[in-house]
């Protein structure tokens, strides 16, 4: 599907790390690109692999660097992981960032029955990873949740480890697949567009990420938009599976094409 040839693009899914923010910068341009886009009637859900800190300190973050943005905009894995555990009467040994163990407020974690793994940043030594390892190993089934499946993320243009690479550590010493809650999965994609209340083709991702934002996307029937900011490599644009729709220097320029669209 060509971008600038679907004027039934009513909704913008956006990355946040590496499009509307590197570290604790906002990427020139993209305060005023989402405003636009909201002022042209578009409905914007802010899609993320976030697991460092809470929803609510997540929105905090974004208006302190001048985002327009409630908490109902940011739509990260945990709520649905947390579902699952609830629905599922699972008992979870968590492998997560301590600044968002607040959203596990409530849930049983007592002689564990599973592990959830998120992006725990310093929090993932070998001691942490090896008390993981020896739950999983010793559970009769044993369930590896991890919140994401990215290899690496960008922070103040630095690039850091992301969750992925600590879960296949886990998947292959335990031997267990794990289920991933959050991008680039399909049920992530599609519980967005339920929330906005729109059909895929209705749609357009803005990501950073190649395979996670945009092909994972792609495959639920959005159009796929990749931006040279953030995680962005120039090899990115000769992937042998993902192509995307469109590729663009930043959110700004994004912007500017899915409004042309629509005219």
């Amino acid at each position: 599907m060509s971008l600038l040839k679907n004027p039934r693009l009513n909704g913008v899914l956006l990355d946040i790390s590496g499009v509307l923010k590197d570290g604790g910068r906002a990427i020139p341009g993209s305060i005023e690109a989402v405003r636009k886009l909201r002022e042209a009637g578009l409905t914007i859900r802010l899609v993320t692999n976030e697991t460092q800190i809470t929803r609510r300190s997540l929105t905090s973050s974004l208006l302190d660097l001048g985002y327009s943005v409630q908490e109902r905009d940011i739509i990260p894995p945990c709520p649905a992981l947390i579902s699952i555990l609830q629905r599922e009467k699972l008992r979870p040994h968590l492998l997560v960032h301590p600044d968002v163990l607040p959203e596990f407020d409530g849930i049983d974690q007592s002689n564990p029955n599973c592990v959830v793994v998120g992006d725990a940043g310093e929090s993932f030594t070998y001691e942490r990873l090896n008390e993981a390892f020896r739950i999983l190993i010793n559970l009769e089934k044993p369930r590896l949740f991890s919140l994401g499946r990215g290899r690496y993320y960008s922070d103040n243009e630095d690039l850091m480890l992301d969750v992925g690479v600590f879960t296949t550590a886990l998947e292959y010493a335990a031997d267990v697949r794990a289920e991933i809650i959050g991008k680039p999965q399909p049920e992530f994609f599609r519980s967005a567009l339920i929330d906005m209340g729109i059909e895929p083709e209705e749609a357009v991702m803005v990501g950073d990420d190649l395979v996670s934002d945009v092909g994972g996307a792609q495959n639920c029937g959005l159009t796929g938009v990749l931006v040279r900011t953030g995680k962005y490599r120039p090899s990115d644009e000769n992937h042998p599976s993902v192509h995307p729709d469109a590729i663009v220097d930043d959110l700004a320029h994004a912007a500017n094409l899915i409004l042309q669209s629509k005219k």
